[in-house]
C-alpha cells in the first residue's frame, strides 16, 4: 500500500505532496506518521491511501511508524485544508497545524497515565495482624485501603510511603493498575440546571434558523435579548439528533461562562478548547472530542478547527469582533472557515451580534445570510439610558481629572445603593507615553517604532507589541532633564483614582496585565459575580458577552479614542465598542446607566450609538464605503515585506513593486489604488516595515493569484513577505 503523505515544513519548497509505501493496516487518511525526509526524521499526515504508486515503487521509501491507533485528522480536515490552501494562500502544512495542539505535533504532551493500588482478592483484615510489630505504615495503609479502596499510588507514596507500598504489592496485598485519566480544564466550574422556557420571539428565532433554506442565519439581537438560550436550544437539538456542534466566543474570559452553561446543560458532552489551557489539558479535551466522548466543542477563534465529525450546529457569537480574524499566518477568516465546514456537513451557521459587522449585515440584505433579529431585551427592560459627558466643559471647569463629575457622581450613588460599576477604558497601564518636559523626547522601544506604556505597580516601562520590558527612567535619555510627564491614562492610574475617590470600594482590574496566569480570567470574574468587588476596571475583554446582574452603572472613558486610528473600520468598531460596553448595564431587575465621556459629542456615530440605532448607523458606513472603494465592495490587499536590515527591505520592496506594477498598468480599471510605502508601524520586533497597498475588484482570483506568486519569490532567508487580504489591522 502507499501514501500520500504532507511534511511538517512550511517552506514553500516542501508544499508538495510525497509518496510513502507502509504495510501497517492502522494507517489510514488522516494518520499521523512518521517519514524519512531527506537525512532526518520527520512528522507527516497522511492525506490519500492508495493500491498504486505513481514512482517506480524501488524509489518509494517506507512509512517509519504510525503516531496514533486512529487518525488524528478526519477526511474534512483533509478537504478543509486544500480549501483553504487555495482560499487563504497558506501551504498545506500550515494549515494541517491548525488541526492539531501544537505541543501533540511536537510529541511534547501524551496522555496521562495513572497508577491506582487495588486490595487483592480475598485480603481481609485478619492478614493485617500477621505482619510484623515494625510494619507500621504497612498496616496503616492496608486499613486505609479497607476504608477506602482504590487509591492512587502518588497519594498512597506520599502519605504511608514508597517502601510500605512497595512491600505490599510484593507480599501479593494489593494489585497495581495503570488507568488513563483526563486533565480537565475548570473542575470547579459548575452551575446549576436551570428550566428555562423561550418567549415566543426565542421560539420563533430558533424555528425560522431550522427551517430557512439558506446555510447561514444572521441573529441580530439587541444585548440582553436571550441570544444564549437560543444558542443552547438549537445545540440540544443537534445533540438529539446524534450530530456534535461547535460554539465560538470572541475571548477566553466568555469561555467558563459559556462551559459552565453548557456543562450545565450537557454534562461532559462539552469540551473546550482555547489557548489558556495547559498542554496536557488541551491536549485531552482535543482527543475528547476527537473520539467522540465530548460533542460540544466551546472555544475561541481556533476552535472552529475542534476534530468533530457530523457536526449539526455552527455558532459563532459577536460574529463581529476582530479577533475572529487571523493577523498571524496562516491567516483565515473564522467565518470562512466555518462556512465551508457549515457545507461539508449539511450544518446550519449561526452568526450571532447585537452590533453586526458591516460586511454580515450587507449579506444578510441582500438574501446571502436568513437575517432574525430579537429587538427586545428578554425581561422587557428597556436599554440602559446613556448620558454624554462632554471633557471639554470639564476642562474649561477646571477638572483636569480622567473622571467628569457626571461619572463621579453616578458612581457615589450607585455604590450606595449596593450595586456594582464597569469602568472601561481601553488601555492598559498606568500612562500611555512618558514625555520630557524640556525637549519633548517620548521614550521608546528598541525593537519597535512605538512609544513605551509606563506601569506603576512593576515601576517599568513596557512595550504593549514586543513585550519588552525597560527599567522606568529617573531622567530623559536623550537631554538628561529630570521634568518628566506622563500622557494619557491606563486601566492601573483608573484604579489608583478610584481607590482615592472611593477608599472603601473593593475594585478589580482586568487587562492582559492581571490576566496573564491560567485561569486568570475566570478567577477575576468569578470574584466580581460573586460581588466580591464593587467596581471592574478593563479594557475591551470586559466588554461584550458577561452577563452581571448587579451591575447598574457602566463609565466609558475616552469613547472616542477609536475613532481617530487610520482604519477604514474605525468607526465601525467604535459603534460597535460602545454598543457592547453600555450593554452589561442593567441586565437585571434595576434600571441600567452609561455615562459616555467624549471630546467629540456632537460625532455622527456616537449619537447613534448613544441612541442605540444600528441601522441607521450601517446606512451612513455603507454608504460611505460603497462610494470609497472600501471592502465589503472592493477587497484590500496588503503585501508586507519586513527584514532586520532595512536597505533590504526597501531593495526588496522595490523589486516586487516594479513587478507588480507592470500587472497593475495592464489592469488598470481592476483597481482603486496601487501604492508603496512604509508601513504605519515602521519597525516592530526588530523588523523594519514595509508594504504595498491595493485597493482591487472583490474576489478577483486573477489579481490574487498574480500578487500572492510574486510575492512568494522574494519570501527567502532573513525577508520575511506575506499577502493579506482585507486584513484586520492596518497599522
Amino acid at each position: 500500500m502507499y501514501a500520500d503523505v504532507i511534511v511538517d515544513i512550511v517552506r514553500s519548497e516542501a508544499d508538495k505532496i510525497f509518496e510513502y509505501s507502509f504495510t501497517d493496516e492502522t494507517i489510514k487518511t488522516g494518520s499521523r506518521v512518521i517519514v524519512p525526509f531527506g537525512n532526518k526524521k520527520i512528522e507527516g499526515i497522511v492525506v490519500n491511501v492508495k493500491t498504486e504508486c505513481e514512482y517506480s515503487p524501488s524509489k518509494v521509501k517506507p512509512i517509519i511508524e504510525s503516531l496514533d491507533p486512529v487518525p488524528a485528522l478526519t477526511a474534512e480536515s483533509v478537504a478543509l485544508m486544500d480549501y483553504m490552501r487555495k482560499t487563504c494562500y497558506v501551504s498545506r502544512a500550515q494549515a494541517l497545524r491548525l488541526f492539531l495542539p501544537g505541543e501533540m505535533r511536537k510529541g511534547k504532551v501524551k496522555e496521562q497515565i495513572v497508577r491506582y493500588a487495588i486490595l487483592s482478592d480475598g485480603f481481609n483484615r485478619s492478614e493485617i495482624s500477621l505482619l510484623r510489630k515494625t510494619a507500621v505504615k504497612q498496616k496503616e495503609f492496608l486499613e486505609y485501603m479497607l476504608e477506602n479502596g482504590k487509591t492512587k499510588i502518588s497519594f498512597a507514596n506520599e502519605k504511608f510511603g514508597s517502601q510500605a507500598v512497595k512491600s505490599c504489592e510484593a507480599k501479593g496485598y494489593i494489585v497495581v493498575t495503570e488507568e488513563k485519566e483526563n486533565r480537565s480544564p475548570y473542575l470547579t466550574l459548575s452551575a446549576a440546571k436551570k428550566d428555562i422556557v423561550l418567549t415566543e420571539k426565542q421560539t420563533a428565532a430558533v424555528n425560522e434558523i431550522l427551517n430557512t433554506d439558506k446555510l447561514a442565519t444572521l441573529l441580530f439581537g439587541v444585548t440582553g435579548s436571550g441570544k444564549t438560550e437560543v444558542y443552547l436550544n438549537l445545540i440540544d437539538k443537534a445533540i438529539r439528533q446524534g450530530k456534535t456542534a461547535i460554539m465560538l466566543v470572541p475571548e477566553i474570559a466568555l469561555t467558563p461562562q459559556m462551559l459552565s452553561q453548557l456543562r450545565a446543560r450537557f454534562g461532559d458532552a462539552a469540551a473546550i478548547l482555547h489557548s489558556g489551557l495547559s498542554a496536557g489539558e488541551r491536549f485531552d479535551e482535543w482527543w475528547r472530542l476527537r473520539s467522540g466522548e465530548a460533542k460540544i466543542a466551546i472555544g475561541a477563534r481556533s476552535a472552529i478547527f475542534a476534530p468533530v465529525e457530523n457536526v449539526g450546529i455552527i455558532i459563532i457569537d459577536e460574529e463581529h469582533d476582530g479577533s475572529y480574524t487571523s493577523e498571524s499566518a496562516p491567516r483565515y477568516a473564522t467565518a470562512d472557515v466555518a462556512t465551508f465546514r457549515a457545507k461539508y456537513n449539511g450544518a446550519k451557521l449561526v452568526l450571532g451580534s447585537a452590533t453586526p459587522s458591516v460586511d454580515s449585515f450587507l449579506f444578510a440584505e441582500k438574501g446571502e445570510y436568513n437575517l432574525v433579529s430579537l429587538p427586545d431585551r428578554i425581561n422587557k427592560k428597556p436599554l440602559p439610558q446613556v448620558d454624554i459627558a462632554d471633557m471639554r466643559q470639564e476642562v474649561r471647569r477646571g477638572n483636569n481629572t480622567v473622571f467628569s463629575s457626571a461619572l463621579r457622581e453616578e458612581l457615589k450613588r450607585c455604590l450606595d445603593s449596593g450595586n456594582q460599576a464597569i469602568i472601561f477604558l481601553n488601555q492598559r497601564g498606568y500612562s500611555k507615553t512618558v514625555i520630557c518636559a524640556e525637549c519633548g523626547h517620548v521614550q521608546k522601544c528598541t525593537e519597535c517604532d512605538v512609544a513605551l506604556t509606563y506601569h506603576k505597580e512593576e515601576d517599568a516601562l513596557l512595550c504593549h507589541y514586543c513585550g519588552a520590558k525597560y527599567k522606568m527612567i529617573t531622567a530623559c535619555t536623550e537631554c538628561g532633564s529630570k521634568f518628566l510627564k506622563y500622557g494619557g491614562t491606563g486601566t492601573e492610574k483608573v484604579v489608583y483614582d478610584l481607590q482615592k475617590m472611593f477608599p472603601e470600594a473593593k475594585i478589580l482590574r482586568m487587562d492582559r496585565d492581571t490576566t496573564k496566569n491560567k485561569e486568570g480570567h475566570f478567577k477575576i470574574l468569578s470574584a466580581f459575580s460573586e460581588r466580591k468587588a464593587d467596581i471592574l476596571v478593563g479594557t475591551q475583554m470586559i466588554a461584550k458577552g458577561h452577563d452581571f446582574p448587579f451591575v447598574t452603572l457602566v463609565g466609558i472613558l475616552d469613547a472616542d479614542m477609536s475613532l481617530h486610528f487610520s482604519d477604514f473600520r474605525s468607526a465601525e468598531r467604535t459603534y460597535q465598542l460602545i454598543t457592547q460596553v453600555a450593554g452589561r448595564s442593567g441586565r437585571a431587575g434595576n434600571a441600567g446607566k452609561v455615562v459616555l465621556q467624549t471630546y467629540s459629542p456632537d460625532n455622527f456615530v456616537l449619537r447613534k450609538a448613544i441612541a442605540y440605532d444600528y441601522e441607521g448607523f450601517y446606512r451612513h458606513e455603507i454608504s460611505i464605503r460603497k462610494a470609497t472603494g472600501f471592502p465589503p465592495f472592493y477587497d484590500i490587499v496588503r503585501v508586507m515585506i519586513k527584514c532586520d536590515d532595512e536597505r533590504a527591505a526597501v531593495e526588496t520592496t522595490k523589486a516586487l513593486y516594479g513587478e507588480l506594477l507592470s500587472f497593475y498598468n495592464q489592469n488598470k480599471e481592476k483597481f482603486r489604488f496601487f501604492g508603496a510605502m512604509k508601513a504605519p508601524i515602521k519597525k516592530l520586533q526588530s523588523q523594519y516595515r514595509y508594504q504595498i497597498l491595493m485597493r482591487t475588484e472583490k474576489n478577483d482570483k486573477e489579481i490574487l493569484d498574480t500578487v500572492y506568486y510574486s510575492s512568494e519569490k522574494y519570501n527567502r532567508g532573513k525577508i520575511f513577505v506575506s499577502m493579506e487580504i482585507n486584513p484586520n489591522n492596518l497599522s
